[in-house]
């Protein structure tokens, strides 16, 4: 029964994020003294799929489809991450270890006639400031040192973008922060993309004329030519710098948008006006009060901007919420939660072994097969593990890296809240899909655009219009920005437009049956918001299947072969009557949760 209960506790939300089991807000208080896809075809053999996939490493008979590329990176690269993230802890208990005893003897040194009175000294226990410097210029020396490991001589481009970013925050008139930050920030994102990451040789191209036309005594050109090579040719463990430096855009963004607000606010001073206990605060918070005027200083702005546990993939804390966290560390990040939680992710790696051992959907889809050979469950099982896939090979380094993060005492929202299978609403979908992104989209895009607010007073029926459409072209607008940022590539920029073309029906449908006209029949609501939420998957499935697994040419041919015949139709008639009972499931998952007074909001 022991086990039984370590099994419960493991998929318990307080494993997951505590952000749901604790508070939104802080009371104020006076400050303290297995489905298989087999070809329908026999001519189909397996052979033809295991040209995309790399050999499997398992000793059994069966395929092993190790044929993504993305995943593929991450899994062979577990062990060096898993002795990374080892040395950086490791690294840090002894630089505070050795940091402590180098303070005890110089306290001891300049007082050496008092030894006995030393445990009552305030110098034998450093204050809170001085903690959060030495926690700070660790960070910031271990993550120069890591970038430099990663990308070689790349490192000092990072560090010339990131020395204009913070220009920009601290140097320009205020008024023109904010456009200069996203400016700056999408330019890069485009000039990443167009230059491939500014290799060295085209920049000795550029400003220096080609060894081709050198004379035989101009010998220092060709010399800063083949100088130029061998940098490049020392790029580090992961030359290509400007794949993962996305992620870095959006702190960049974070930290000149934090500082820019914070000149127009209460600052730090509102803990003292309210009487909040800073080692009390709640996330939002920690998000929305700003940090000290002083600490939006270049070593800080470092720091969080190469936070070794979240460069490479995040997830995605804001600059206020992760200072905030150093000054002032979370009381429940406690051993036994972490554990839980790595145990957990540990079980996500089995499940994932185990999906691209016995479903090798992947290889199938990238191997563009003639759709026709398949049967209609046979392609919606293709489709459907297929985004299986996705959400394990992203869930997998992004509960790594926190669960790194963790471990040092820093804690970022959790990405994944909710099973992918465990979603009917299109808006509450991407709430709970890369949610620390959704929340930075939220808080740094759609709330300055407005949200769903229209200015002035009063109500009606035209303003909640205006409103709806207000909110539909807050979300194009987003979704754009989130496709441009994942990659520059038409397939997902009409990825971006499908999700914002598939809310609409949820929208529509919350106009034309609102929830509190049926108050009297909840039973038949509840029928109807089934029926929507069955089509509303669908949407997502397709919308999904075009930006991240097979395109839009593969989704149609999916698609064609699926409803291009009457067995066709006849499957996907029950395949909605299975997802509608699937989401009466749904429903009552989260109507259990409120009545824990959870609220989840997707």
């Amino acid at each position: 029964m022991a086990w039984f209960h370590y099994l419960q506790e493991l998929y318990t939300l307080d494993t997951l994020d505590t952000r749901f089991t604790t508070p939104s807000r802080t009371s104020e208080r006076p400050l303290p003294s297995s489905v298989s896809v087999d070809p329908a075809q026999p001519s189909l053999k397996k052979r033809d799929v295991n040209q995309e996939a790399a050999p499997s490493r398992w000793r059994t008979p069966e395929f092993g489809d190790n044929s993504d590329a993305q995943y593929q990176s991450f899994r062979d690269n577990i062990p060096y991450l898993c002795l990374v993230a080892g040395l950086h802890l490791l690294t840090r208990r002894l630089y505070d270890r050795w940091w402590t005893l180098n303070r005890s003897k110089s306290s001891s040194s300049t007082s050496s006639s008092q030894e006995s009175h030393l445990i009552h000294s305030p110098t034998a226990y450093p204050d809170r400031e001085t903690v959060f410097n030495q926690r700070i210029k660790f960070d910031v020396i271990f993550s120069i040192l890591l970038l430099f490991a990663l990308h070689g001589f790349s490192a000092l481009k990072i560090g010339l973008i990131l020395g204009i970013n913070f220009l920009i925050a601290k140097r320009i008139p205020r008024e023109l922060v904010p456009a200069a930050t996203w400016i700056f920030n999408i330019g890069i994102l485009f000039a990443n993309e167009l230059n491939q990451g500014y290799k060295f040789t085209r920049i000795a191209e550029l400003f220096l004329p080609s060894t081709s036309s050198l004379s035989d005594t101009n010998r220092n050109v060709a010399f800063s030519h083949s100088w130029a090579q061998w940098l490049d040719n020392h790029g580090g463990l992961a030359s290509r710098w400007e794949v993962t430096f996305n992620i870095t855009i959006l702190r960049l963004i974070s930290f000149n948008m934090d500082h820019y607000w914070s000149r127009s606010s209460g600052g730090p001073n509102l803990l003292e006006k309210k009487q909040i206990d800073p080692d009390r605060l709640c996330e939002r918070e920690r998000i929305t009060i700003p940090a000290r005027t002083e600490d939006y200083n270049f070593q800080n702005y470092l720091a969080y901007a190469i936070y070794a546990p979240l460069y490479l993939a995040g997830p995605i804390i804001t600059f206020n919420d992760f200072l905030s966290q150093l000054r002032y560390p979370l009381s429940h990040l406690n051993n036994s939660r972490i554990i839980r939680y790595g145990v957990r992710w540990l079980l996500c790696l089995l499940c994932m072994e185990l999906t691209l051992h016995y479903l090798y959907v992947v290889a199938i889809s990238k191997s563009k097969p003639d759709w026709n050979a398949y049967t209609p469950f046979q392609l919606s099982m293709i489709g459907y593990f297929n985004l299986t896939i996705i959400w394990l090979k992203l869930l997998l380094p992004w509960r790594f890296f926190r669960l790194w993060a963790l471990m040092d005492g820093v804690d970022p929202p959790e990405n994944f809240v909710r099973c992918m299978s465990n979603n009917y609403s299109a808006l509450a979908f991407w709430r709970g899909w890369h949610r620390s992104f959704n929340r930075w989209c939220i808080r740094y895009i759609y709330v300055p655009l407005g949200g769903s607010n229209v200015s002035g007073g009063g109500g009606g029926g035209g303003r909640g219009r205006m409103s709806r459409l207000r909110t539909i072209f807050n979300y194009a607008l987003v979704f754009t920005f989130v496709a441009i940022w994942h990659d520059i590539n038409l397939q997902l920029l009409i990825w971006g437009w499908l999700i914002t073309l598939f809310i609409l029906p949820e929208v529509v449908a919350g106009l034309l049956f609102p929830k509190r006209s049926w108050s009297a029949k909840p039973e038949t609501y509840r029928v109807l918001s089934g029926i929507g939420a069955a089509g509303n998957i669908l949407f997502m499935m397709t919308a999904n299947l075009v930006g991240f697994a097979i395109g839009l040419d593969g989704t149609k041919g999916l698609m064609q072969g699926i409803v291009g015949s009457a067995s066709g139709v006849v499957f996907l008639l029950a395949a909605c009557t299975a997802l509608f009972v699937g989401v009466q499931v749904m429903f009552e998952i989260r109507e259990e949760e409120q009545r824990a007074g959870i609220k989840m909001k997707c």
